[in-house]
Formats: C-alpha cells, sequence, structure tokens
C-alpha cells in the first residue's frame, strides 16, 4: 500500500515538473516574441520618422525630378528601351504606371528594376475614348505630387520610347518653368457639346495631344479640379463606332451625337478655363504619325495613330523625328517654332507608337538615346 502511495507522489511530482517546463518555456517564447516585435515596430517607426524627416527638411543635394507617367495595359512591353535610359540617373526621376486593376509588376512581369512594384494601387478599368482616361491620368498625378521632389510630370504610354538620353531629356524639360500641352482652337471637328455651356463655355474649348508634361502648378490643377472632370463624364463622348467596329448599340438619333474623345481635350480646355494659357509651350514632346491617307495597309487607317513595325524601324525614320524643327496649326494659323533655352532644337523627346521589335532594333542598332549636344 505504501509502495502505490510512493508511486502517486513520484508521478505527481513529475507531472508538476513537467507543466512547470512548459510553462516557462511557454513564458520565454512569448517574451522572445514581444521583443521582436516591439524591435520590428520601433524600427518601422523610426523609419516612418526618418521619412517625415527628410520631407520637412529637403536634402540640399536633391535635384528635382522627372515623374515618368505610363499608362499601360499591363505589363510594359518596351521596358527594356526605359531600363537602358534610366540607368545611371538615380535621384532625378521617379516612376508611375496605371495598368489593369489587380495587376502587379512584380519579378514575374518585369525584369527592370525601375519598374519593379511601381504600380498605382489604386487604378480603374480604361476604356479608350471614354473619361476613364482622363481619370487614370489624374490617379497617376495625385500619386506622383505625394512626392514634393516631383517638379515635372511627363505622360507616357506603353508604347512610347525616349529618343534621346536622359541628360538632354531632363536638361530640356527642365530648362523652362512651362508646361508642355498641344492646344489649339478646335474649330473644324464638332466635338463641343453645347450642353457643357455656361460650366465650359465654347471659347475656352481647346483640343490637343494627351502625352502632355505638366509642372506642379498645373498638376496640382488637374487633380483639383472639381467642375470640368464632371462635365466630361457627362457630356464628352465618343462616336458610336461603324457597324464593324461597334461594341454597344447605335443610338436612335446617332446624327445628334458629339465625337468627343474626352483625352484630346480635358487636360487643354482645363488649364484655358482656368486662365493659364500664356503658362504653357503648346506643343507636345511626344511625336505620332496620324496621317495615313495614303497607307494601303488597313490596320494603320482610323482613329489611332499608325504603329512601327520592326520593317519600319529604321535609321531613316528616328532622323526624320528628330529633324522637325516645327509645328502648323491651321485651325489657329499659327507655326510653332521649337527652341530650348531660346535656341531651336528638335521638336520631339519621345514617339509612340512602337512594337516591341522595332523598339528593339533601335536600341540594338544603336539608334536610340544618343547624347544631344546642350548647354548645361
Amino acid at each position: 500500500m505504501k509502495k502505490k502511495v510512493s508511486q502517486q507522489k513520484l508521478l505527481y511530482r513529475w507531472k508538476r515538473k513537467v507543466y512547470a517546463t512548459l510553462m516557462f518555456a511557454f513564458c520565454l517564447g512569448t517574451f522572445v516574441f514581444i521583443q521582436a516585435r516591439f524591435a520590428f515596430i520601433q524600427a518601422r517607426f523610426n523609419g516612418i520618422t526618418a521619412s517625415l524627416d527628410s520631407l520637412k527638411k529637403p536634402r540640399l543635394d536633391q535635384k528635382p525630378q522627372i515623374a515618368f507617367l505610363f499608362i499601360a495595359r499591363n505589363r510594359l512591353p518596351l521596358e527594356f528601351v526605359w531600363d537602358a535610359f534610366f540607368q545611371g540617373e538615380d535621384g532625378k526621376f521617379s516612376i508611375y504606371v496605371h495598368s489593369r486593376p489587380g495587376f502587379v509588376l512584380s519579378e514575374a512581369t518585369t525584369r527592370s528594376k525601375f519598374f519593379l512594384d511601381r504600380q498605382v494601387n489604386d487604378s480603374i478599368q480604361v476604356d479608350w475614348g471614354e473619361s476613364t482616361m482622363i481619370e487614370a491620368e489624374r490617379v497617376l498625378l495625385r500619386h506622383a505630387l505625394r512626392d514634393p521632389f516631383n517638379h515635372r510630370f511627363v505622360f507616357l504610354s506603353d508604347s512610347c520610347i525616349p529618343l534621346y538620353s536622359f541628360s538632354y531629356t531632363y536638361n530640356y524639360i527642365m530648362s523652362t518653368p512651362t508646361s508642355f500641352v498641344d492646344s489649339f482652337a478646335d474649330t473644324k471637328d464638332s466635338r463641343y457639346n453645347p450642353r457643357m455651356n455656361p460650366i465650359i463655355p465654347v471659347h475656352n474649348w481647346r483640343k490637343g495631344s494627351q502625352w502632355v508634361v505638366l509642372n506642379r502648378k498645373h498638376a496640382e490643377i488637374v487633380v483639383n479640379d472639381t467642375s470640368v472632370f464632371p462635365m466630361f463624364q457627362q457630356h464628352c463622348r465618343r462616336k458610336s463606332l461603324p457597324e464593324f467596329w461597334r461594341d454597344r448599340p447605335v443610338p436612335a438619333e446617332g446624327w445628334k451625337e458629339h465625337n468627343c474623345i474626352p483625352d484630346e481635350h480635358y487636360v487643354q480646355t482645363l488649364l484655358s478655363q482656368k486662365g493659364v494659357d500664356s503658362e504653357l509651350t503648346r506643343r507636345s514632346l511626344t511625336h505620332s504619325a496620324w496621317d495615313l491617307s495614303s497607307s494601303k495597309s488597313n490596320e494603320r487607317r482610323g482613329w489611332h495613330p499608325m504603329t512601327y513595325k520592326f520593317s519600319d524601324a529604321t535609321p531613316d525614320l528616328i532622323q526624320s523625328i528628330k529633324g522637325i524643327d516645327n509645328i502648323n496649326y491651321e485651325t489657329e494659323y499659327r507655326r510653332e517654332w521649337c527652341n530650348s533655352k531660346g535656341k531651336p532644337s528638335p521638336c520631339f523627346l519621345f514617339a509612340r507608337k512602337f512594337t516591341r521589335p522595332a523598339a528593339l532594333r533601335l536600341l540594338r542598332e544603336s539608334i536610340l538615346l544618343e547624347d544631344k549636344e546642350q548647354d548645361n
């Protein structure tokens, strides 16, 4: 009997020791975990504090940046050209990409470190010829304006290529306080909808390319706009497409439709509305070929600019674009002679629309990204 009681006591003591050991291990593990979390949170807090301090106290060596704003469908097919363009220029630029909702620029979708995780997290579904295009532009500007070092904002498509080196491009854009906005009075096309009046009077109606370069003041005007944008959403829509293109029923009174393409009018009309036309260099820095009347290819006719394929990508093509030094605006009887720092200069720094094979050929043959002489 005594032996049985003794065994029970030993078992009880053993259980207590095991329980005590487990409790000690649990407490120790909890303590280590809490310490690790505290260190992590403290490091994050210190990092955020340092970031805030850096915003409050700009570094003396920080140069003004150009924000490159890409509007893309998914990934960027010409990223290899831009990767070469950005090499060695850290601190002078930032990148923002608007792709379809949910798309992420990860190591699986981009080979360029410059584009990694540079997609905006609140992108929208964009349809050509709809106001969603200008809303995507506003989304990009909202993100880019958060960085106080961004002084210029360049809109680019996923088929754009740079024509010159980063150094030449940077100096060209930063040499003037003005924005580069292709803007002219729209007198030939009947795109203005009288229903926009009186919010947007017809004398402020403008047309031009969506590929603009804005300074910070004008970018803030676009982001803060609460009157012109709603008018475009309601009354600026593309006309129903021909039967073989149509993706929605033709209205019963189609003759009343105004063929309005929002992205070709919005920024130009808004800035005119705000009375800042005199603060603009009224031309685009991005070349597009619209005159397709002589083309025999059905693919190269329509409302979209010509797409340059592999066979088109020749030195003669690039030199012909670089050789353009003036732009004629027929509706205003105005010829815009291009200059930089008061001296004659090429009109265009970028060009579109290029396929991936075409851009690869240009880059391999060293036709792009030449460093043109320019006074600093």
